[in-house]
């Protein structure tokens, strides 16, 4: 038996079909905008688009951050990357979502 936790793919849908458009009020798994979903090594990999290509840039973040939040609760992920594609601003929401998390501070040791 390996150490290594599988991911379960099913449960990861599950819980992405938690995220709900800002705009729109529905999930963004009935509206079908999931383009690619697999997991890498414990990785897992979402490309989706947003309903329009000129979608308010908070609501594409919001959207992006949700998948990611959501995503890593399920059993086994070790992170997740998601990217936004066909958004007029693409490139800043994928760089502010998938930035790593800063490091961790350590408490001062006693002289």
């Amino acid at each position: 038996m390996s150490a290594v936790e599988e991911v379960d793919l099913k449960e990861v849908q599950k819980q992405l079909a938690k995220v709900v458009d800002p705009e729109i009020g529905m999930p963004i798994v009935e509206m079908n905008l999931i383009d690619k979903l697999e997991v890498q090594d414990g990785t897992v990999v979402i490309e989706y688009h947003a309903t329009t290509p000129y979608c308010p840039p908070i609501f594409a973040l919001k959207i992006s951050q949700d998948m990611k939040t959501y995503a890593q609760q399920a059993k086994g992920v070790k992170d997740v990357k998601v990217t936004v594609k066909g958004h007029y601003l693409a490139d800043a929401v994928n760089k502010q979502v998938n930035k790593p998390p800063p490091p961790a501070q350590q408490p001062a040791q006693p002289q």
